[in-house]
């Protein structure tokens, strides 16, 4: 059985890894947490670990120029320590969280020659995070690097968690259509499970095997609630025009996904 350590003992993904692999009949990993907001990773021996999943960061929070700092210490800074002390102690490998945020305003489909190009403190900060963590691989030092697209599930917050809020306020949506990477938390856990069993190291680019499309997904949800939804195509033309201009409506309307064969 495999020992791992998940740095963000608070964080939503953290804690349903914890219960996915709790559930599972074959216990093939032991899962410990421990927070990294209050300093515990320091008391932690982690040589007793096979790996360390690193969840901890600062996300879904409105960005100011003011919180570069925290922005660098939490995600940049903060991980490359606790990646070096793991290093020290003879643990196998290294698993760090990043985003699809390190690409920035692309839009359209990503594959593995689009270079990353962040324009937010967070795609930033995780990005010079996997620049220095690479530093630190070697033969017996693995490091696996994900980057993961909008997660979704029971109890997540987030861009997804805010469009469900969306749909039940309004009967009438765009009827425009768009292609987005994203995965379903349990998709996920099953995926980092396997990484760890396996000691996997490289890039990442988990995702479901359907792209989210932001009208389909609408209906769907609706539906759902037994509410109907008209899709006009009046707005398309806006639409089409704002999300060159306008971040929110990029965010919602445009393209942005993995090719499925990353």
């Amino acid at each position: 059985m495999k020992r791992v350590l998940v740095i963000g003992a608070n964080s939503y993904i953290g804690k349903k890894f914890y219960e996915y692999v709790d559930s599972l009949d074959e216990k093939l990993i032991d899962v410990d947490m421990v927070s990294a907001a209050d300093g515990s990773w320091e008391k932690v021996d982690f040589s007793i670990y096979d790996s360390v999943l690193h969840l901890s960061a600062i996300v879904h929070r409105k960005e100011k120029k003011n919180m570069r700092e925290l922005y660098e210490e939490v995600n940049h800074r903060l991980p490359v320590k606790i990646a070096s002390k793991a290093k020290a102690n003879n643990v196998k490998q290294f698993i760090f969280m990043s985003t699809a945020a390190v690409y920035g305003d692309i839009s359209g489909c990503i594959n593995k020659e689009v270079i990353p190009k962040p324009t937010t403190l967070y795609g930033m900060t995780k990005l010079a995070a996997e620049k220095e963590l690479l530093y630190l691989k070697d033969e017996n030092y693995k490091i696996a690097i994900i980057r993961a697209p909008m997660v979704y599930g029971d109890g997540c917050y987030g861009n997804y968690e805010r469009l469900r809020k969306l749909t039940s306020i309004t009967p009438i949506f765009p009827d425009y259509h768009n292609k987005r990477s994203r995965i379903y938390i349990d998709k996920l856990n099953y995926f980092l499970f396997n990484i760890i069993v396996e000691l996997n190291d490289g890039y990442f680019f988990p995702q479901d095997k359907r792209y989210l499309d932001i009208c389909e997904e609408v209906v769907a949800i609706r539906n759902e609630g037994g509410k109907k939804t008209y899709c006009i195509p009046i707005l398309n033309g806006l639409i089409h025009s704002l999300k060159k201009r306008v971040k929110i409506f990029n965010k919602a309307f445009g393209d942005f996904y993995y090719d499925m064969n990353i």
